[in-house]
């Protein structure tokens, strides 16, 4: 496949040139400089707000500036890259998601960076449950309705996916009801939402801040919440348990983390900055109204979640069969 091939040149580029050992440093009198946020997505994405409104209140609590750096493309390959290529001194933070942070290790083969071992986690900044939806007047009211049409006719339904994050989301919800049914590949969550609301495909998924204002306008219907609580823009979408199907609970999340070499006492300030601004009422307002919350766990937290979100990853893609590029 011409993508495949593209894929395989991109981390193997990124694979010739390794991270060269950053200046010792310790915290003294950090941060005396700006700080850089390098995200692997472009202006106006979820994660570019999220990590605009962080940079924004850290800024404030640190005394210094804090840059979004955008550079989007190749799968994170490229952010990633210029991550691991700073020095290790906590003047570069890669503002991630599970797609670089987890889903990306169940789709890649060949991977120009592990994420458990090159990266030092910070905290988990945000997380929103997947969604999944049909166009507003679908036949499917509820997902028994969607799952027993789906079985009386194997194959037959098509959903869509906007990235092979969204496409696991998809085929973990098939194999938790035991359906089959085709992927339908999209660029991005907000184009797979403009084709459920025009019925270019059976139902499809996204996130809750993806979902919403097509939801909101009575294009799309959620049918479930990936969740165990619901989500305030879609009030009336079940969540996974009240959908009967409890075990279907999967995010979209956002988290920060540094080079794994980065000194303790540096990684320490920074999940303190974090930390206070995801306490701070504003932040979770802010955030509400785009169905996600603000998580207050640690480095410790998020090393436990990732290493757990990557084993659900490739589970998912073991069991579809999707092979590594």
């Amino acid at each position: 496949m011409k993508l495949k091939s593209v894929l395989t040149l991109i981390a193997a580029s990124c694979l010739a040139v390794l991270p060269v050992a950053g200046k010792a440093a310790t915290a003294g009198d950090f941060p005396s400089k700006p700080i850089r946020f390098v995200l692997p997505f472009g202006p106006g994405s979820g994660t570019d707000t999220s990590a605009r409104y962080y940079a924004q209140k850290i800024s404030e609590l640190a005394g210094v500036p804090v840059v979004v750096e955008n550079r989007p493309g190749g799968n994170g390959f490229i952010a990633v890259k210029s991550v691991l290529d700073a020095p290790a001194d906590g003047y570069t933070v890669f503002i991630g998601s599970n797609s670089t942070l987890a889903t990306n290790s169940a789709v890649f083969k060949d991977m120009p960076y592990d994420p458990a071992k090159d990266f030092e986690p910070i905290t988990l900044m945000l997380k929103t449950p997947g969604v999944l939806s049909v166009p507003e007047d679908s036949e499917f009211k509820t997902v028994r309705d969607l799952v027993d049409h789906a079985k009386k006719n194997p194959g037959i339904l098509n959903f869509g996916s906007g990235s092979a994050g969204y496409q696991l989301m998809g085929e973990f919800f098939n194999q938790i009801n035991g359906i089959d049914a085709a992927n339908i590949p999209f660029k991005g969550a907000g184009e797979t939402i403009t084709a459920v609301a025009s019925k270019t495909v059976d139902y499809g998924f996204a996130e809750v801040t993806s979902t919403q204002t097509l939801a909101q306008s009575g294009r799309v219907r959620a049918l479930v919440i990936a969740d165990e609580h619901r989500a305030p823009p879609l009030p009336d979408a079940p969540t996974s348990a009240e959908a009967g199907i409890p075990e279907f609970r999967i995010y979209v999340w956002t988290a920060a983390v540094a080079r794994a070499d980065t000194p303790a006492d540096i990684m320490e300030k920074l999940e303190g900055y974090f930390h206070d601004v995801s306490l701070l009422p504003e932040t979770e307002e802010f955030f509400a109204k785009f169905g996600q919350k603000p998580q207050l766990g640690g480095s410790k937290e998020l090393r436990e979640f990732n290493r757990e979100d990557i084993d659900l990853w490739e589970r998912i893609a073991r069991n579809a069969n999707i092979e590594k590029q």
